[in-house]
């Protein structure tokens, strides 16, 4: 199946609009049903296993409950961990900050575009960036770009995606049986056709991260494999951070 790119609703809908926030809640189910949370978690602790990130991004953070929910499996070791939280639309509550701050984590959220926000040198010497359900919307050539920002300025970065197969897509056409509104019906068929195979983001990673003088991928260490049914991961670790 060949990866295509198309516009989700979602996306488009202002943030207010009743068929948004209830795919916005579907979204949590999904990614509980995904194991996304569960997914992150162990990445993320196999790549810090003596001490949190003191700086952690999350690129197209949304309503922020998917980082929340991880926080919550880190656990008190992640006490300290700081957050911030990027996304074009402001959609993260108070309560969800508060929530965050019960963990005793320090979560911002900046309302930027990523692309832009990584050019500046605000976005600079992170210990971690995530992102979950999120390259999928962008191309092989504003993926390049992309994670060629991200490998300048960060230590490990971990990418949770739809895994791009045919049992996903006949799974998709389910979605009703719990109750997922037509928005979220529609995008899911979206992000799978536009997910993720094989090596295919591993191929993307910068060759000449952090100024290597040859074309190689230097001291990253690089994974990509299918997660669970539905998701596919991508880590990519730099010395001595490699997982």
């Amino acid at each position: 199946m060949d990866r295509r790119v198309e516009p989700e609703f979602l996306d488009e809908l202002p943030a207010a609009d009743p068929r948004a926030i209830r795919s916005r809640r579907d979204l949590r189910c999904l990614n509980a049903w995904m194991g996304n949370t569960q997914i992150m978690a162990r990445a993320l602790r196999s790549g810090f296993p003596h001490e949190p990130p003191q700086r952690l991004v999350e690129l197209g953070a949304g309503d922020a409950t998917f980082l929340l929910r991880v926080a919550q499996r880190l656990g008190p070791h992640w006490r300290g961990a700081s957050a911030l939280l990027v996304d074009r639309k402001q959609i993260v509550t108070p309560e969800t900050l508060r929530a965050f701050e019960k963990l005793g984590w320090r979560a911002e959220f900046i309302a930027a575009d990523v692309f832009e926000w990584l050019q500046a040198s605000a976005a600079r010497n992170c210990d971690a960036v995530m992102a979950n359900l999120f390259l999928h919307h962008f191309s092989e050539s504003q993926l390049s770009t992309l994670l060629s920002q991200v490998a300048r300025q960060t230590r490990v970065f971990v990418a949770i995606e739809p895994r791009r197969w045919n049992w996903s897509l006949w799974c998709c056409r389910l979605l009703w049986l719990i109750r997922c509104n037509e928005v979220t019906r529609h995008d899911a068929l979206v992000s799978i056709r536009a997910g993720f195979a094989d090596n295919e983001l591993s191929k993307l990673w910068p060759a000449l991260a952090h100024g290597a003088s040859t074309p190689s991928n230097g001291s990253w260490s690089l994974q990509e494999h299918p997660a669970n049914f539905s998701s596919h991961l991508f880590i990519a670790g730099r010395a001595p951070d490699i997982l």
